[in-house]
């Protein structure tokens, strides 16, 4: 059974990883420091650790898809994040990806496709 469980959690991480990207995306058409990104994203049923989130940030800034500055006016400096150009585009194509791929999957677990009757 720990095993049954540990495949489970292993397949879910995996799955959350895309999920993790397009929502963070999803949040940075307006500038946002990470912290903020981990709240948001947890007041919407998407928890993330800030030790998932920062390299990811950090990640996506170096393939061009974010801009970051940095806010020194408060007492504690914070980087803040916001789409690039390129960005935009991305987060655009990765939607579209998404709602095709949600549609298809959702046929076949909501009893579209040739399965046992779960969902």
């Amino acid at each position: 059974m720990k095993e049954l469980t540990e495949t489970i959690n292993g397949l879910t991480q995996e799955l959350r990883r895309g999920t993790i990207i397009i929502g963070v995306l999803s949040l940075l058409s307006e500038p946002q420091y990470g912290y903020s990104l981990v709240t948001v994203l947890e007041e919407n049923g998407i928890n993330v650790d800030p030790g998932t989130l920062y390299p990811l940030l950090r990640r996506l800034e170096k393939q061009e898809l974010l801009e970051s500055s940095w806010d020194t006016n408060e007492a504690r400096p914070r980087k803040y994040y916001v789409l690039s150009p390129a960005g935009k585009e991305v987060y655009e194509q990765l939607c579209l990806e998404w709602k095709s791929l949600s549609v298809s999957i959702e046929s076949l677990i909501g009893g579209g496709g040739n399965n046992d009757g779960i969902g």
